[in-house]
């Protein structure tokens, strides 16, 4: 690092060695160290001037990774002078780094004449990434404003996502609630919002903007198209408090990153010029999101999410491991289940995790008592916190199935089967449905039943051949393309 830093100073090969002392100091001890060479702060901030535009923007960069308080106005200044548009945001980058309160009244003033310049297309990418950066520092201190989501008593559609393959299930969870089926999930229209929102069974609630046609592919055209349809006084519909929204726009298609991100940024720009600021497009910090999901013929089919409508239903669920099954895909497995599930039953899952699986079998229906194995320690931490918010006594053991022994048997057992992975393989899961089997007829009383959500059916279809003393009782699959199954068995010998 010291001969790098030496020949910056000597101004040999300044760009490069601007880029190289930036990927030192990505380790805190390297900055640290770099900091201590550094004897006069215009050893840096000299490249702020120099002719070639990506030097200027990896000093500033540099400036802003060392956390250089005292470089913040030739920081400031060097923005503000800049000619070379693609530069101009990463001072703003930068200067996120750094205590700049004083200035937001004058990044306010240049944000306002942004929004209202007229850009040349081929200038669009850049101005628009002076905005996003602009954005970020001036609600890093003052916030966003904040409202409060208002449940109308008149007619409302929403969408309950879920995937594909169960959406009539989900349907039939919503009972006399007025239906139909949506390529996101079920579109159900309520004059009670709020008890339809207590189903745990969907995943998330879109608001559906109802337009006659579907948004066309051009970014700019599409945020026309939307603002002209009257989003801005359906998201006002919802919603009490101050005039403007801060929204961030979600693209869900088949472009790459780079691609999604353009037009993320000049929709959202788009909408917040036509809305005059009444709509503010932030990343970072929001209270709406715009959903444009895509279509095979390239256009694009608008929702709204609101993050200011709370969803309470899973919030015991504070820790999860990267296997843990979505709360709402075990409420639905519960769901599927129902009328084989017990009343006063005394419950087993044997790979519990987090305890999901047995948190939402008590919401379905009442359990006297649960016990949860797992053999990995910190899931049953985590399991024995969520339990504790849930307010339900389960009973969590840090133990293989295998080696569990207990002195009386269960009506139940409840489990989401291990899946594959780069460690377990289908050999591995092959001898592990076996031995499952096996086991848990030990453990089962004489009326005993398994309930399983399983993603290798085959294998257990397989085992089932040799384990007569079971009995297929239900068997759903859960989606279209990931073969993922609710399984009841029963035990009858």
């Amino acid at each position: 690092m010291e001969n790098t830093y030496k020949k910056l100073l000597e101004k040999e090969n300044v760009r490069e060695n601007l880029s190289s002392l930036r990927k030192f100091v990505k380790e805190e001890e390297n900055k640290e160290h770099l900091k201590e060479l550094i004897n006069n702060i215009e050893d840096i901030t000299q490249f702020l001037k120099d002719e070639d535009p990506k030097s200027r923007k990896n000093a500033a960069l540099l400036l802003g990774d060392l956390e250089l308080q005292e470089a913040k106005d030739a920081i400031y200044d060097a923005y503000v002078k800049e000619q070379i548009l693609f530069v101009k945001s990463h001072y703003l980058v930068a200067l996120n780094k750094l205590n700049v309160e004083d200035k937001i009244p004058d990044l306010i003033d240049i944000l306002d004449a942004k929004l209202h310049e007229q850009v040349e297309p081929e200038n669009e990418k850049h101005i628009n990434n002076e905005i996003a950066a602009l954005r970020k520092i001036i609600i890093r201190y003052q916030g966003i404003t904040r409202h409060k989501f208002v449940v109308k008593e008149d007619k409302t559609k929403v969408v309950l996502t879920c995937n594909r393959g169960v959406r009539s299930i989900l349907k039939q969870t919503l009972g006399n609630v007025r239906t139909g089926i949506h390529p996101l999930g079920v579109l159900a229209e309520t004059t009670d919002l709020g008890e339809l929102l207590e189903n745990r069974t969907y995943r998330e609630v879109l608001f559906p903007l109802g337009l006659k046609s579907l948004l066309p592919e051009d970014p700019k055209e599409a945020a026309i198209m939307l603002w002209e349809s009257g989003i801005y006084d359906f998201i006002n519909k919802y919603h009490e408090g101050p005039e403007d929204y801060y929204f961030r726009v979600e693209l869900r298609n088949q472009m790459n990153v780079d691609e999604r991100g353009q037009f993320i940024r000049k929709f959202g720009t788009e909408l917040e010029k036509l809305s005059k600021n009444r709509l503010v497009n932030s990343s970072s910090d929001y209270e709406i999101e715009i959903r444009l999901i895509g279509t095979a013929e390239g256009k694009y089919y608008p929702s709204c999410k609101f993050y200011t409508l709370k969803d309470r239903r899973f919030d015991y669920r504070k820790n999860s491991i990267s296997t843990s099954i979505h709360p709402s895909t075990a409420a639905l497995v519960m769901k599927i289940a129902e009328r084989y599930l017990k009343n006063e039953a005394q419950i087993l899952d044997p790979f519990c995790g987090v305890g999901t699986m047995l948190i939402e079998r008590t919401k379905n229906v009442f359990a006297r008592e649960m016990y949860g194995i797992d053999v990995y320690g910190q899931a049953i931490e985590f399991a024995r916190e969520n339990a504790f918010l849930a307010k339900e006594r389960i009973n969590f053991i840090n133990r293989n199935y295998f080696d569990f022994r207990h002195d009386y048997l269960f009506d139940e057992i409840i489990t989401n089967m291990p899946a594959r992975t780069q460690r377990v393989t289908r050999r591995d899961l092959d001898f592990l449905y076996g031995k499952f089997l096996e086991k848990s007829r030990e453990v089962l009383t004489r009326n005993g039943i398994i309930v399983m959500y399983t993603n290798e059916i085959g294998l257990l279809k397989k085992h089932l051949r040799f384990h007569r003393e079971y009995r297929l009782l239900q068997d759903v699959p859960m989606q279209d393309r990931s073969d993922y199954h609710v399984v009841v068995l029963a035990v009858v010998m």
